[in-house]
């Protein structure tokens, strides 16, 4: 009786064995790759006004994952670490095959504004990097951290291809949680979303972006609203030289700062978190020399409107805010040499503030 039990145990260790090697094996079949790439970036930089120079140095080290489901879906991760360790951007999405892309990330790592902000072509950085505020940059970024966004298939219309997303954001302007956790609720902001559509026929792109956040005040407060972003563009491209248009606008739905006075010209303003409208347009000139060589001309011009009607109806004057920006770009394998001088008048919106510029040179090192 006991030598039976014996050789059952015996089967029921091998049956269990057999099992843990198939699930295993099962795991070892569908698993996904794991990939490590980064670079360093040094940096010379000069500016005006107090007559700075300095010499920076950042490295980036970036792990992607990726796989795929027996139902043929693929999924992909990555974290990007600055030199420090912290976290920059992290993102986690599924493609759902035929019915497009799902995802949520942090530090902008899967947005639909990003396409959106500022969409000229530049050779090297954005306008807003030399500062100032820059509202054309600010547009839909409550939406980088967590939300929920969708990315639409590419899609045939009438000789056109259309593509585009929509992102949902549960509180906008609060970071992504880690698993299981949660993250502060904010007094003021509620949810929000964006939604932008881009069409390209041959050299012809047209793209549009509209985003709204909640604010959580204005039932207790009328003169608040909740939030409004919004942008547009136009690129074509001819042959090497690439030609950009856009407009951009941020409505930011906070109370006015009264109901005769609108903020002083002379003090500097910020974008998301004062009073007003600011409005504007950009446009660029790219020229790709050649697979190595790239040069541009970008202009960026934003208004800001007080929104705050005199007791003749009619808005105050506004503040203007100008960038201007010449760039290159030059690779060689990979190494890449970069540099921008970009002239901010007004910056911040203040008039009082003296013309700002702003130099860089970068030297770049992938793997």
């Amino acid at each position: 009786m006991n030598n039976y039990k014996e050789i059952n145990m015996i089967n029921l260790k091998k049956v269990g064995l057999t099992a843990l090697a198939g699930s295993l094996a099962a795991v070892t079949a569908t698993a996904g790759e794991l990939s490590v790439t980064g670079g360093a970036n040094v940096t010379y930089v000069t500016t005006s006004g107090n007559n700075t120079a300095a010499l920076g140095n950042d490295k980036d080290v970036k792990f992607s994952g990726s796989g795929e489901l027996d139902n043929g879906w693929t999924f992909a991760i990555h974290t990007l670490s600055k030199d420090d360790l912290t976290v920059s951007s992290t993102a986690t999405v599924m493609t759902m095959g035929s019915m497009g892309s799902i995802g949520i990330g942090t530090g902008g790592g899967t947005n639909v504004a990003g396409a959106y902000d500022e969409p000229i072509a530049t050779a090297y950085e954005e306008n807003s990097d030399a500062g100032g505020q820059a509202p054309a940059n600010y547009v839909g970024s409550y939406n980088d951290d967590n939300a929920l966004v969708y990315q639409m298939p590419a899609m045939d219309f009438m000789g056109a291809t259309v593509t585009g997303g929509l992102e949902y954001s549960l509180q906008s302007g609060s970071g992504t949680a880690n698993d299981g956790g949660s993250v502060a609720n904010s007094d003021t902001w509620g949810n929000s979303y964006g939604i932008g559509l881009t069409a390209t026929y041959d050299a012809l792109s047209v793209g549009a972006y509209y985003s709204e956040r909640e604010n959580k005040n204005h039932a207790a407060d009328t003169t608040v609203s909740d939030e409004m972003n919004a942008s547009y563009f136009v690129k074509y491209a001819a042959g090497p030289v690439v030609l950009s248009y856009a407009e951009f606008v941020v409505e930011s739905g906070l109370a006015d700062a009264g109901t005769s006075a609108s903020p002083a010209t002379t003090a500097a303003k910020t974008v998301g978190t004062h009073s007003g409208m600011f409005d504007g347009d950009m446009m660029s000139i790219a020229f790709n020399v050649n697979d190595n060589l790239s040069l541009s001309w970008s202009e960026m011009t934003a208004t800001y409107d007080p929104q705050n009607h005199s007791a003749t109806g009619v808005d105050e004057v506004g503040v203007d805010e100008k960038h201007e920006s010449l760039q290159l770009a030059y690779s060689m394998g990979g190494m890449s040499v970069k540099a921008y001088t970009t002239e901010i008048t007004n910056p911040n919106f203040d008039e009082d503030a003296e013309t700002y510029t702003k130099n860089e040179i970068a030297l770049g090192l992938a793997f």
